[in-house]
């Protein structure tokens, strides 16, 4: 290992970004492809997009992070909107914390949320917790 001196030189990383349209995952890989231009397609593995995977819908635009003319990362935007697909009715003592439930994503994520949202809402995730914000509809 190298030990860094306050005096060390570094070149700043050229990285840009693009929107991008989430188009489908196969196995490990999530593809997409230039909003501008949907002939351009890339794909990313679940190890490089991590926990964000998870609330990735079809057609939805994110942005792309791009290093040495390659997408390297997406960023899904902070708060995004997603169909409630499962909501068990709220029971005492099978909670995950006091005044929440688990429910089920269109996404197929899993995430708590207050124990009045139903089966069929709309609600809002912040995807940088993975914490539901509020009902939409």
């Amino acid at each position: 290992s190298k030990t860094l001196r306050p005096s060390d030189v570094f070149e700043e990383a050229e990285v840009s970004k693009i929107e991008a349209k989430y188009l489908y995952q196969h196995q490990d890989k999530f593809f997409f492809s230039e909003k501008e231009n949907p002939a351009k397609r890339f794909d990313l593995t679940t190890e490089q997009i991590g926990e964000q995977g998870k609330f990735l819908k079809p057609d939805q635009i994110i942005e792309g992070i791009i290093f040495e003319d390659k997408v390297i990362n997406i960023f899904l935007p902070i708060k995004i909107n997603l169909k409630v697909i499962e909501a068990p009715p709220g029971v005492k003592g099978s909670r995950a914390e006091p005044g929440t439930k688990t429910v089920t994503l269109e996404t197929g994520a899993k995430i708590n949320a207050p124990l009045f949202i139903e089966e069929g809402d709309i609600i809002e995730i912040n995807t940088q917790t993975s914490q539901y914000v509020r009902r939409i509809e």
